[in-house]
């Protein structure tokens, strides 16, 4: 689904996982500067938007959801997860409810299988799924901006800003309320620095929630059961996740960040090393420099310097050891 903001001036369309928005509107730190300082808006509206109505909505999701929603009030932002039978993380949901439905923005092109997830759970509830994602769009307000949500849906207020839906047909006109826009590398080098995990990258098949600190943000430990429950429990109390989740500070006299994929390896080691992990997301920080965020196995000494890819690298600990 293509953004109508892609025709304002200077934007350079992003492509994978982030197609449909804009990469970059021409100047990648000032981008960044302006996000970081509180102004300006980034447009997401190429994620999935789902809705869940009924007066059965929360203690319904709570059966299913990582988190403790059966109460949830009004106007609170919480993270959630769907997780497989043996704990592994399908699907990362940005919820909030307000007070008649609950909104949830999730990964680009996720939503069809989280929606028929979620029907086939439905039973005797009292609740209806919906796939929002034509009527509705997702863009994001930093944390300090001044500009107003009128117009949007839903407002999620978090610790980095404010992630707005609102109706796709009135994007283009709410945007020009927002002040100058800053495209997906600048929002994600942010990411980066704040150590925030996303579905797709910094997970694969094998991720459990504890390996990149969504034991903290988006799993209550406390609730009842869910699905994968048996897992959370297990290796929060009689264990340690085999992978963990670090920082990479890269040596910035390489052009290319190393991409995702791209494999960890001790940096005494060389480059035919053994790998010790892969690289899930990188970007260039406008005051950090380069950085990238690694899943590397759980004994990778932390004051070890590593190779991502062929760059030389230190890292930072997300997750214990």
């Amino acid at each position: 689904m293509r953004s109508p903001l892609l025709s304002l001036p200077g934007a350079v369309a992003a492509e994978g996982a982030d197609e449909g928005v804009a990469a970059h509107y021409g100047d990648l730190f000032r981008e960044q500067r302006r996000l970081a300082s509180g102004s300006g808006f980034v447009d997401l509206s190429h994620r999935g938007v789902v809705t869940v109505t009924g007066e059965d909505r929360l203690t319904w999701l709570h059966l299913l959801l990582t988190q403790h929603v059966s109460e949830l009030p009004p106007q609170q932002a919480v993270e959630a997860l769907v997780l497989s039978p043996h704990g592994h993380v399908e699907h990362a949901l940005y919820l909030v409810d307000d007070g008649t439905t609950t909104w949830a923005h999730v990964e680009p092109g996720t939503q069809g299988a989280l929606v028929a997830y979620l029907e086939s759970m439905v039973f005797f509830h009292r609740v209806k799924v919906a796939d929002a994602t034509a009527e509705y769009a997702v863009a994001h307000l930093p944390a300090g901006s001044t500009a107003s949500a009128e117009g949007a849906a839903a407002v999620r207020e978090t610790p980095w800003g404010r992630d707005l839906f609102v109706p796709r047909a009135d994007l283009a006109g709410l945007a020009r309320g927002w002040g100058e826009p800053a495209g997906v590398w600048a929002y994600e080098a942010l990411r980066i620095e704040a150590r925030r995990p996303r579905l797709g990258f910094e997970t694969d098949h094998r991720t459990i929630p504890h390996e990149v600190d969504w034991l903290r943000t988006a799993v209550h430990l406390q609730k009842g059961c869910y699905r994968g429950q048996e897992t959370v429990a297990r290796v929060h109390n009689l264990g340690r996740p085999p992978r963990r989740l670090v920082v990479l500070h890269l040596d910035g006299t390489e052009e290319v960040l190393p991409p995702h994929g791209a494999e960890v390896r001790l940096a005494a080691d060389g480059p035919e090393g053994r790998p010790v992990g892969f690289v899930t997301s990188s970007a260039r920080h406008h005051e950090l420099g380069p950085v990238a965020l690694a899943l590397v196995k759980r004994n990778t000494p932390v004051d070890a310097v590593l190779l991502a890819g062929t760059v030389p690298a230190g890292q930072e600990v997300v997750v214990p050891q």
